[in-house]
């Protein structure tokens, strides 16, 4: 991989913030969801990653600065003038250690084995998957790891299918829109949002566990809600329009006279959405309400309903 400074567009001296902008910056140009298209456009996403994986870590940045670590985050290889003792290449003195051919998998005599296992031990991953030369074994690009985050969200914000914010494990921050359909516990994979899969590897996804909230008012029934409606004594003995809160504002519902207290009424689409875009319901139950101060004109009457009633 080219040098991390270079693939994030900054200098060997700039701020943490100033990597995490630039990072940021690359990987919303870059992601694969809005590039599904452009194969160039995800290898530049993969690189972006590696490249933060580096210098979003101070302590691998400061490896990386110091030499020990390649832009790949590996250890970097040394010690290579101790082989002068094994006599070089093709030309070497007699008995003495052919590279070319243990980079083939043989040894002096033609043997097996003993160049991959040198070369796998110097260069680690990066020379096994690429392979020990021709014939030799191939490996594809790793992946990145998987990461884990949770998500707790309100039913008004799944409501309303809100962007949210949302910072992976390792401190990145993304935008998250809540999906259609969601339910509490349910995990989405947010792809390319992973670890870095290192040279050429794609990144690993982010599992994002939802968690909705309890609410005051509310309960959920699938896409459906069912909530608790005051309903005040004059309106429910005469019917009429009342005023019933929903996720999304206070909404106006007709009620018919004598309506009394556990009596359900639906109000279509004031639920949660669904993955076919139709939204559920609102059931609405109401709760007759006595006034809260004395009201003598509502004594007077009920004393002589009772009277009725005892003559």
């Amino acid at each position: 991989m080219r040098n991390p400074y270079d693939v994030l567009g900054v200098s060997k001296g700039a701020s943490e913030a100033d990597i995490k902008k630039a990072y940021r910056k690359l990987a919303k140009a870059y992601h694969p969801d809005r590039n599904q298209d452009d194969a160039k456009a995800k290898d530049r996403f993969a690189e972006a990653n590696s490249a933060y994986e580096i210098l979003g870590d101070a302590g691998k940045r400061a490896q990386f600065d110091r030499g020990e670590i390649d832009a790949d985050g590996k250890p970097r290889a040394t010690g290579f003038e101790g082989f002068g003792g094994f006599g070089g290449g093709r030309g070497g003195g007699g008995g003495g250690f052919d590279f070319e051919s243990a980079a083939r998998g043989r040894g002096p005599t033609g043997g097996g084995g003993i160049g991959e296992d040198i070369f796998s031990h110097l260069f680690g991953d990066a020379f096994r998957a690429a392979g020990a030369g021709p014939g030799g074994p191939q490996r594809g690009p790793v992946k990145g790891e998987d990461v884990a985050a949770e998500l707790s969200v309100t039913l008004e914000q799944v409501a309303s299918e809100e962007k949210l914010r949302l910072s992976l494990p390792g401190g990145r921050d993304v935008d998250v829109v809540v999906p259609k359909g969601v339910v509490d516990g349910q995990t989405i994979r947010l792809r390319g949002l992973g670890n870095s899969g290192g040279l050429r590897g794609a990144p690993g996804d982010a599992l994002l566990t939802i968690r909705i909230l309890p609410h005051a008012r509310f309960t959920v029934d699938g896409a459906d809600l069912r909530g608790s409606v005051e309903v005040a004594l004059e309106d429910a003995i005469l019917g009429g329009p009342i005023r019933v809160p929903t996720l999304t504002g206070a909404v106006e519902m007709k009620i018919p006279p004598m309506t009394g207290s556990g009596r359900t009424f639906r109000l279509r689409g004031k639920g949660l959405p669904r993955k076919d875009g139709t939204r559920g319901d609102l059931l609405a139950v109401t709760a007759v309400t006595l006034p809260s101060a004395e009201d003598p004109a509502l004594i007077q009457f009920a004393q002589a309903r009772r009277a009725a009633k005892a003559g």
